[in-house]
This record gives structure tokens, C-alpha cells and sequence, in this order.
């Protein structure tokens, strides 16, 4: 009878001692946790979580690849004047109907650019702006010698597509 109080005892022992160290593990794990995100936060690393995509949704400012913080309809505008310019100036003009809505499509998007961003002070003193308005004014200058249907001559063509590239490294 002796022996089978023992066992008990040992049991509980046993059982107490395990559910301590259990506890005590526990316990370690969750003091251990704020200084593992001091350290995330001082190293840099902005992990945001499911609020970081959440966040940038409803921000209305980017940072571009320079660095700068614009406004995303501003950015998404550009990029398109960008895109439809380029593919204008690539488009061979001997194809008329393919040209002309490469064309249309630039013309376009340059006219919403314009009409959302001209003179916006948000914008208007960044270099990407003031590009895009030199490459704007070059166009106007070729066409208002030439004609509305004139062919851009390769010198015009190559330093607008270079302007543009300019354009791109400030977005």
C-alpha cells in the first residue's frame, strides 16, 4: 500500500513538474517576441503584414524608383503616356492604318495627361513633369512646321525616344 502512495506521488510530481516547465516554455516564447520585432524594426525591414497591402491600396502616393513620393494617378498617367508615345514612334509608317492608331492611342493619353496634370502643383516642379513637357513641346514644334501628317525624321524621333527613357528613370 505504501509503495502504490509513492507511485502517486510521483506521478503528481511528474505530472505538476511537466505542466511547470510547459508553462515556464510558454511563458519564454512570449517575452521573447517583442524583442524579435525591435530587432526586425531595427534592421529596416518593413514587414507590414496583411495591413502593408492594405495600406498601399488605399495610399494615395508612390515611391518611385527614385525615391520620390508621387501621386499613383499621376505615375499610372505618365507610365501610359510613356507606353503609347513609344509605341507611336516604333510603329513604321509606311503601315497607315496601324500607324495612325498607335497614333490615336498616344494622342489620347497625352491629352488626358495634360488634362489632369497640367499646372498641378503636386507635379509640376519633378523632373519626369517637366520632361514629359519638352518632349510635348518638341512634338508641337515638328508638327507646326511640318504638318499635322507629316513622318518624324529620325533625329526628332531618336531624341524624344531618348527624352523618354530620361522619363522613365525619374518614375
Amino acid at each position: 500500500m505504501l509503495f502504490l502512495e509513492e507511485t502517486q506521488l510521483n506521478r503528481r510530481q511528474l505530472c505538476t513538474a511537466a505542466s511547470l516547465v510547459a508553462i515556464l516554455t510558454f511563458q519564454q516564447g512570449m517575452i521573447s517576441e517583442p524583442v524579435k520585432a525591435v530587432d526586425k524594426a531595427d534592421d529596416n525591414q518593413q514587414d507590414d503584414g496583411v495591413l502593408g497591402p492594405i495600406k498601399s491600396l488605399f495610399d494615395p502616393n508612390e515611391k518611385t524608383k527614385s525615391g520620390k513620393v508621387l501621386p499613383k494617378a499621376y505615375l499610372k498617367s505618365a507610365k501610359e503616356v510613356l507606353k503609347t508615345l513609344r509605341e507611336s514612334l516604333k510603329e513604321d509608317p509606311q503601315d497607315m492604318s496601324k500607324f495612325r492608331r498607335t497614333a490615336d492611342a498616344a494622342k489620347e493619353s497625352i491629352r488626358d495627361y495634360l488634362s489632369n496634370w497640367r499646372g498641378q502643383q503636386a507635379v509640376a516642379k519633378e523632373e519626369s513633369y517637366m520632361k514629359l513637357e519638352e518632349v510635348f513641346r518638341s512634338l508641337a514644334r515638328f508638327y507646326s512646321k511640318a504638318g499635322p501628317s507629316a513622318s518624324l525624321s529620325g533625329e526628332v524621333k531618336s531624341e524624344i525616344l531618348h527624352d523618354l527613357d530620361i522619363v522613365e528613370e525619374y518614375l
